[in-house]
């Protein structure tokens, strides 16, 4: 056994026994008295186990703890996936720009900390070794942030004064949760919007006002909000799927084709080495963005007003540069 399970063990023959004799442990564990030496300081200095020598019993017991009740931390993972976790943890923390979610990492790290040893060489290699760069993601409030999580959870509606930048205007609606989304650095929340009758997604910084309402949210089935949401590409969303068909230079090519833009996307190359992309997608905005990034090397092949939207705002942005 491993151990963690080792350390399960001995918490269960102190409870089933009261009072364990080392020869017990020793049998038991079928380990050698050094490493019941290392076991036992490892769960008395890090795991903080109130665990004593009972010179009149014969054996080793609990002392006496304030609740009458000891309980490992963290006791169900062992060192490899504690590992994994710490890996996740900083992964989070390095996302967390915003620092919303730090009041909550923080306990986990520490019992990451107590689990692994404050020293691991491993736990100090990942935070020294993996760095992950977020890139503009935008402020938002803790409050709102977990109030939706835990309506979203409790399956109840809220109710929002909600910021539109693409209007400029803040309106108060009835919404029913229905799944939190992390895209491009910022959360979203999908949602069944009562004031417009149908899906719609809300980014969570763009709520000035939030209540929590105690009439139960509307269900929307998984395979609906799947089609409604998912069919097209981005985050926006609105109106009819269309197919926007991309075709990227040879050279461009060499990255773009490693890239997943939309989960129905085809593509192929030509002679030439240049690579084609089609993809479906319902509002044009956020497309539009992506495609402007590739400069001179991507071509909208179609549809017609994507393309004239694009050499548009090519054009526009030649004469504020020009």
């Amino acid at each position: 056994m491993d151990r963690t399970e080792r350390f399960y063990r001995m918490d269960q023959l102190i409870k089933e026994l009261g009072v364990v004799p080392r020869q017990t442990f020793l049998d038991a564990l079928e380990i050698s008295p050094a490493t019941f030496k290392r076991d036992l300081e490892y769960l008395r200095d890090r795991l903080h186990a109130p665990v004593v020598w009972d010179a009149e019993a014969g054996g080793y017991r609990y002392d006496k703890v304030p609740d009458g009740r000891f309980a490992l931390p963290g006791l169900w993972f062992n060192e490899a996936e504690a590992l994994a976790l710490v890996t996740m943890e900083h992964l989070l923390s390095s996302l967390d720009k915003s620092g919303f979610l730090g009041p909550h990492i923080a306990p986990l790290r520490a019992k990451l900390n107590g689990i692994l040893g404050a020293g691991n060489a491993e736990a100090d290699e990942v935070r020294k070794r993996i760095r992950l760069l977020a890139f503009a993601p935008r402020k938002l409030s803790l409050a709102h942030f977990e109030a939706i999580g835990h309506a979203t959870l409790k399956r109840r509606r809220i109710h929002i004064a909600y910021y539109a930048r693409s209007t400029d205007a803040v309106s108060k609606r009835d919404v029913s949760p229905q799944r939190l989304i992390h895209y491009r650095e910022n959360w979203y929340l999908d949602a069944w919007c009562h004031l417009r009758n149908d899906l719609r997604s809300f980014a969570i910084d763009g709520i000035r006002e939030l209540r929590v309402l105690e009439e139960p949210a509307r269900e929307v089935k998984v395979a609906a909000l799947e089609e409604h949401l998912a069919t097209g590409y981005g985050i926006v969303r609105g109106g009819d799927v269309k197919l926007a068909k991309l075709r990227f230079s040879a050279e461009r090519a060499r990255w773009v084709q490693s890239e997943v833009w939309h989960p129905e996307q085809t593509s192929g190359s030509d002679p030439k080495g240049r690579y084609t992309l089609e993809l479906p997608y319902r509002d044009d905005r956020e497309l539009i963005l992506e495609i402007m990034k590739h400069g001179a090397d991507v071509e909208v092949l179609a549809p017609d007003d994507l393309r004239t939207k694009v050499r548009d705002a090519h054009v526009r942005a030649a004469a504020l540069n020009g």
